[in-house]
């Protein structure tokens, strides 16, 4: 890889209580890539992301985004850097619209004085249009134009999942750290899906998915990294995956030579 590294993790590790989820996990991620994040159940994929978001903070090990080090700085402070994610159970704001929803996530864009909140001038009403606009952008990218006037709670299962990827996106993210997008979705669904993170990398977004489709996996990762007991069991193309015979085992039992298939 020739990119420049956007995001370094160096000996992570997590523990929850004597369970140790993540242990002494390093990896990089060049900008303008896709990482997917696999593994069996348990192997600490989604504890990972959690680190990475701010949402846990390591017991030890570090991080760098940028080159800037992420020790200390909660997950809003990381969303205000650049990085965004969403989440393995859907966190929308099921009460308000679908135009809504996308709309919170511009929130860390504002820069109106506050009076303006109660008493509205050109700046609040130059932000909204401002915002409104590029919140249509964006559901059309995800497939939600027509629905932006629908309670999110409303929406289909699928349309959930990509409600939520706009919201993300709202913030204007460098690093877009995606967990389990394809869950419960159809096959036409992960076909829209994998086109959607294609697109999203010719932008230029650096995107770390965590998935266990493998169908996906493979369509849009230049890298993988496989996870398995919170360790780093290997890491390297796609084509290097189906074909290590750790990962064959961590998968499907010692013994199988038939390497991971597109499932």
């Amino acid at each position: 890889m020739t990119n420049a590294i956007l995001f370094s993790a160096q000996r992570l590790s997590k523990s929850f209580g004597g369970v140790r989820a993540v242990r002494d996990v390093s990896f990089s991620i060049a900008a303008g890539t896709v990482l997917a994040i696999i593994g069996p159940n348990g192997a600490g994929k989604s504890t990972l992301l959690n680190l990475m978001s701010g949402v846990y903070e390591p017991d030890g090990g570090g991080m760098r985004y940028e080159g800037r080090d992420l020790a200390g700085v909660p997950a809003h402070g990381r969303v205000r850097r650049g990085l965004a994610r969403t989440f393995q159970k859907i966190r929308l704001f099921k009460q308000l619209s679908v135009l809504d929803n996308v709309l919170a996530g511009f929130h860390i864009h504002h820069r109106i004085p506050g009076w303006q909140y109660v008493w509205h001038g050109e700046a609040f009403d130059h932000d909204r249009a401002t915002c409104r606009a590029r919140a249509a952008e964006l559901l059309a990218f995800v497939g939600l134009k027509s629905r932006a006037a629908a309670r999110a709670g409303a929406l289909a299962y699928g349309e959930q999942r990509m409600l939520e990827i706009a919201r993300a996106l709202a913030t204007s993210p460098r690093l877009l750290l995606v967990d389990e997008p394809a869950a419960g979705l159809n096959a036409a669904e992960v076909e829209a899906l994998v086109a959607r993170i294609r697109e999203l990398r010719e932008r230029g977004l650096t995107v770390a998915v965590v998935e266990h489709n493998m169908d996906l996996v493979m369509d849009v990762a230049d890298r993988v990294l496989v996870m398995n007991y919170g360790e780093v069991l290997f890491e390297g193309t796609p084509g290097e995956v189906q074909t290590h015979p750790g990962v064959i085992a961590a998968y499907l039992g010692a013994g199988s030579g038939d390497g991971i298939a597109a499932s």
